[in-house]
């Protein structure tokens, strides 16, 4: 199997039917290095930029529902656009990133790649783009509604109290104090601090 084969076994397994063909397209007007990863604690997915490397490099977590996955997708190819075509002095986030991500996303807003409930989500965070889903409390709970499996006895990190203990990827935490759109968190075995997405599921410990 070649790596054009993979790609498209790839984008059929992980995202909507619908939205294989675009992605796949995208990749191949600007191509770049693909990874589908273990869940990461601190984000989605991501895209790394280095000088001596001809091609770059997007990863995508490979826990995330086939909606999620897109999203994340097109937020990551959209850094690689905005860097490409603005420079690399551009704030990862700013204008720049928002108008790409935006110009991206809207060909995907129909019935043949989002359920409406996410479209009418997905609409109203387009208008002014955040750093992550998980930033944006209604798209967040909107998408995860679609996860596959039932997420029982589990809660949102920001509903929790400070000082709780939770679970996490089977490991434990400590909440510790919110910094904007994350959380402080210690893992109780380790005392390493991470910094957790206030809008991720955690399982409550007694």
């Amino acid at each position: 199997m070649n790596q054009q084969e993979q790609f498209l076994e790839a984008f059929k397994k992980y995202l909507p039917s619908g939205a294989v063909e675009y992605c796949y397209s995208l990749w191949q007007e600007k191509p770049f290095n693909f990874y589908i990863t273990k869940g990461r604690l601190t984000k989605l997915g991501d895209f790394r930029y280095r000088k001596d490397r001809k091609l770059q490099t997007i990863s995508i977590n490979h826990d995330l529902n086939p909606y999620q996955f897109l999203i994340t997708f097109v937020h990551e190819v959209a850094h690689y656009r905005a860097f490409e075509n603005h420079g690399f002095n551009i704030k990862p986030h700013g204008a720049e990133w928002k108008m790409t991500f935006r110009k991206l996303m809207i060909p995907l807003l129909n019935d043949k790649v989002f359920p409406k409930e996410i479209q009418i989500a997905l609409s109203r965070h387009l208008k002014n783009p955040k750093a992550s889903t998980g930033a944006d409390l209604f798209l967040s709970k909107t998408v995860k509604a679609f996860d596959s499996k039932t997420q029982t006895g589990k809660v949102f990190l920001a509903d929790l109290p400070k000082g709780e203990i939770f679970e996490l990827q089977g490991r434990k935490f400590q909440k510790d104090h919110t910094k904007r759109t994350r959380v402080l968190c210690e893992e109780v075995q380790t005392g390493k601090k991470y910094l957790i997405s206030a809008h991720a599921e955690v399982k409550k410990l007694d």
